[in-house]
């Protein structure tokens, strides 16, 4: 899968050699005007370009020997997920600092293990790290998938969690819910814990939403020997609502499973979806 925009920038610069007062010049030459701290930022995703800022990102491509819009095809890709509308919006507005950024994600791990009958079990151990003194939970979000109302899912907490407030938006589209640690945690302490979820009805997607910027993130999805998938695909999205693009075919190694990673997302989503044979 392409990594994020400044995934990107940063493995350039760094394959390149040129310092960032360097690149700075360059741009400097071709009348492009870019301080030293903004180029920082953008290596690191702090920030990201503005749509006024193309033209440069365009030099950087032809400065640092890269393909053409290997940066800039990346920039539709940073502009966040749009939690303030529809069914997810509604829900997440009922539970208060639900969209607080308290927990920055430094691991995550989702597993999904796929039954004979197309069913399938979620299951997702994370690491977080608190942004500040007090807190005590974590919210999960789960958009509907295709065939897969919210109302025929099963939450269940793992370990060093459990269930808090559940709320599910009456068209079915939505789930939000609330994992309690049972302690607050101090600024800058970290928490591990893991949960699951298990499906009622066949399963063909699944997609992780990135909201802020997190650490790395890995997801598998594990096949029945008996009932294997005819095609599985790995994709990337803009935003909830967004076109899928950079789809990727994957293949199926030796124990019936795909997974796909990424380090450093700022946000999007990054998808799997599998086809059945006559489906």
């Amino acid at each position: 899968m392409t990594a994020p925009f400044h995934i990107v920038l940063r493995d350039a610069i760094r394959q390149r050699g040129l310092p960032l007062d360097r690149l700075r010049s360059h741009l400097a030459q071709r009348g492009i005007r870019v301080g030293l701290a903004t180029l920082s930022d953008w290596q690191h995703g702090r920030t990201w370009p503005h749509p006024n800022s193309v033209r440069a990102i365009d030099a950087l491509e032809d400065i640092l020997n890269l393909p053409q819009r290997s940066l800039t095809g990346l920039l539709g890709t940073q502009q966040g997920l749009d939690e303030h509308s529809g069914p997810l919006g509604e829900l997440l507005g009922s539970l208060p600092r639900a969209r607080a950024w308290d927990l920055e994600s430094l691991t995550e791990e989702s597993t999904v293990v796929v039954g004979a009958d197309h069913r399938a079990t979620f299951r997702t151990r994370k690491l977080v790290r608190a942004r500040r003194d007090g807190v005590d939970r974590a919210v999960v979000r789960f958009l509907r998938q295709p065939q897969q109302p919210v109302d025929q899912l099963l939450v269940t907490p793992i370990r060093n969690c459990s269930t808090g407030r559940l709320l599910r938006h009456p068209s079915n589209a939505a789930m939000v819910y609330e994992l309690l640690f049972g302690q607050p945690l101090a600024a800058g302490e970290t928490w591990l814990y893991e949960y699951e979820m298990r499906s009622s009805s066949p399963c063909d997607e699944f997609a992780h939403g990135v909201v802020h910027p997190e650490g790395t993130y890995v997801v598998e999805v594990r096949f029945h020997p008996e009932e294997l998938p005819s095609a599985v695909r790995g994709y990337i999205r803009a935003d909830l609502y967004d076109d899928r693009r950079r789809v990727t075919e994957l293949t199926l190694n030796t124990h019936h499973a795909v997974h796909l990673t990424s380090t450093g997302m700022t946000a999007g989503v990054l998808g799997i979806e599998w086809e059945w044979i006559g489906g």
